[in-house]
């Protein structure tokens, strides 16, 4: 287990004050490695395996996959656990206005579309177990409102089973340092060597959870 450190962005006044408003709270399991690893994989495989374990379970959140023309990826999208999908990012202009999207490396982000899906799978209801967040990551960050929501499951009792990517060139996306300075964060890092080991390690820590009453 790696506990990340406080950030230096935060003043000690603004960290002392998150923790007062996160202790305590539902678990947060970061799921990290690098581009292509098996993150998405991995999730989905645990995903699986609850839904067969626990048949009741209610679940929330979504997942990313790549859009492919042929052997090119021309871009990405977001699905929900329940079927929903739209549009995350892609490298062909689909209309005048997408040229005024934010880009990251040669993909444009459709920041309304993943909003439309995403959004609405990160509210907080009373039945909710778990939220699934695959990824959070710098497309989705350019959503304003993506970062807040992740932040109320915090401070919820929800647990939150999430991907996050690997620091670039050494240095980390403010929010996901954020997720992983949470006081409950258990970051896994997957590599091709650990895979089996990890999913049957988040697995069972996230079963014993969720069959407390």
């Amino acid at each position: 287990m790696e506990l990340g450190s406080v950030s230096a962005a935060h003043s000690s006044v603004e960290w002392e004050r998150e923790k007062e408003t996160m202790a305590g709270v539902g678990k947060c399991f970061l799921v990290t490695g690098s581009p292509g690893v098996g993150k998405t994989t991995l999730i989905m495989r645990i995903y699986e395996s609850l839904k067969l374990s626990i048949p009741n379970l209610k679940l929330q959140g979504f997942y990313s996959q790549e859009i492919r023309q042929g052997v090119d990826r021309v871009g990405f999208e977001v699905l929900t656990l329940d079927g929903r999908r739209g549009r995350l990012a892609c490298t062909i202009n689909p209309s005048p206005e997408s040229r005024q999207w934010p880009s990251v490396g040669k993909y444009k982000v459709d920041v309304a579309s993943f909003e439309s899906v995403a959004l609405p799978e990160l509210k907080i209801r009373e039945d909710t177990d778990l939220f699934i967040i695959d990824e959070v990551g710098k497309m989705e960050l350019y959503s304003s409102y993506f970062f807040p929501a992740i932040l109320n499951i915090l401070q919820s009792n929800v647990p939150l089973l999430a991907s996050v990517p690997i620091p670039k060139f050494g240095k980390d996306i403010p929010a996901v340092v954020r997720l992983k300075n949470h006081p409950g964060a258990t970051i896994f890092t997957l590599d091709e060597s650990n895979r089996d080991a990890m999913k049957e390690q988040i697995y069972s820590q996230l079963v014993d959870i969720l069959r407390k009453p």
